[in-house]
């Protein structure tokens, strides 16, 4: 616990750095530019940019309380959006987003629904989600791939690679699922070549859990393939999810006073998925400091750097900071709150006794 703790300390030291060094490199030519652009913005306008990051975990809740009621028949929307904001706290605190995930996995259980079937429902969202996600990001740049080319040259050669990891992650959980055999083939030579290098210490135990984690794996795209309403449903609403983020540099952009014209919206969605894209990069806590890089290296050849720097901060803050703050509230509400009703259940059954 107590190592636990202090590697969650020292991720949010690593955060803080990064974003004051983030800042300072979108701040050092033109401070006071980027402030007075932000200062002049309508108070209603900053109320819509922050509440934008927040509706934007919320429908992310709502995909998991989909997938919760095929576990607990009486599992709510508010419960989803409590374990999506609490996956987004833990997400934003370590390098990957596995501690999200364990994170969601306790809340679950909290929640009443058992970790083993936790563990498939987060499968689940997953493989929706970055499937969704690919789809997605594929179609922006088939349809504007020489424009954006022209609009930030080299820089689109490192999306691109970006873009093959994130293509590469998908391709093999569904490699996986399709050919469990092949894959089964593969995880034992490399188990076995790692074993071999003294990098895995026990290699029949390793066998073992790889071997367990993968049948759950393709059960769960088994269960996933017989539930084609709940496959749309959730599809549908993981394209408004991505859409809301992607969009969000648009409405910062008018709400300072950028004059973009509308037909400029599909190519800030893009950019936008593209700093998504370049995350596969960076692998530490929240990508801070390379993502606020890299979105205003992207932006920058739009709209110039000063008003990239100024979109950048105000993004960054409605949906990473502030979601931040809010699911760590949100634990620590959580943990009280269920732990509580956990209590008084077994207070009532020992009553009833």
């Amino acid at each position: 616990m107590k190592n636990t703790l202090r590697n969650y300390i020292l991720n949010f030291l690593i955060i803080i750095i990064l974003t004051i060094g983030a800042l300072w490199f979108a701040l050092k030519d033109n401070s006071e530019e980027v402030f007075q652009l932000i200062s002049n913005m309508k108070w209603y306008w900053l109320m819509l940019i922050l509440a934008w990051g927040i509706l934007y975990s919320i429908v992310a809740g709502g995909v998991l309380s989909l997938f919760g009621k095929q576990y607990k028949k009486d599992f709510t929307f508010r419960q989803g959006v409590e374990n999506g904001l609490v996956g987004s706290f833990f997400s934003g605190i370590t390098p990957s987003a596995t501690g999200g995930q364990f994170a969601q996995a306790y809340i679950f259980k909290k929640q009443g629904i058992k970790l083993s079937d936790a563990a498939s429902l987060l499968w689940s969202d997953f493989i929706v989600y970055q499937t969704t996600m690919m789809a997605y990001v594929s179609i922006l740049f088939l349809l504007r791939y020489s424009y954006y080319m022209s609009l930030i040259g080299p820089f689109l050669l490192m999306i691109l690679v970006g873009y093959m990891i994130n293509l590469g992650v998908i391709g093999i959980l569904w490699t996986m699922a399709l050919f469990p055999r092949i894959y089964q083939t593969f995880s034992s030579l490399a188990v076995r070549l790692l074993a071999k290098l003294h990098i895995v210490k026990d290699m029949d135990k390793t066998l073992n859990s790889w071997s367990h984690q993968l049948q759950a794996f393709t059960q769960e795209i088994q269960k996933l393939k017989n539930e084609k309403k709940l496959i749309v449903k959730t599809v549908c609403i993981n394209i408004l999810r991505l859409t809301l983020l992607y969009a969000l540099p648009f409405v910062i952009a008018r709400a300072i006073g950028i004059p973009l014209p509308l037909h400029k919206l599909l190519d800030v969605i893009a950019l936008s998925s593209f700093v998504s894209m370049a995350n596969a990069f960076i692998p530490i806590p929240g990508a801070s400091g390379g993502t606020e890089a890299v979105f205003v290296l992207l932006f920058s050849a739009m709209v110039g750097g000063t008003q990239a720097s100024s979109i950048m901060i105000l993004w960054r803050a409605s949906t990473y900071h502030l979601v931040m703050l809010i699911g760590a509230g949100v634990f620590i509400w959580c943990r009280h709150h269920y732990s509580k009703k956990t209590a008084d259940r077994m207070r009532k059954q020992e009553d009833i006794l």
